[in-house]
């Protein structure tokens, strides 16, 4: 089964993503297919292996995990339709909240 998470990083540092989108395969350890960086500007950034020359591959936690802030306290998340990520993945451009 695939998931899609919107994950919004609060106070990313300048030149790093506002948003990130991944397609989360769940019946495979929670690898990311794809993913989506957003920045502030609304320009994307279409990542279609994202494991591509990591030297660890890292599962992708939960939206549950994620929003109990086990991974810092700036993230917050939430599940996703397959067509909001196909659409932004289609136009390369983000229009949504911050």
């Amino acid at each position: 089964m695939i998931e899609y998470i919107k994950l919004f990083w609060e106070d990313a540092p300048e030149g790093e993503p506002l948003v990130i989108l991944y397609e989360v395969d769940t019946g495979n350890e929670r690898l990311a297919l794809r993913s989506i960086d957003i920045f502030a500007d609304g320009r994307t950034r279409n990542i279609p292996a994202l494991y591509e020359g990591a030297i660890e591959i890292t599962p992708i936690p939960t939206v549950d995990e994620l929003n109990a802030h086990v991974w810092g306290e700036e993230f917050h998340a939430c599940v996703i339709e397959k067509a909001e990520f196909e659409a932004i993945w289609e136009s390369r451009f983000y229009s949504g909240a911050f």
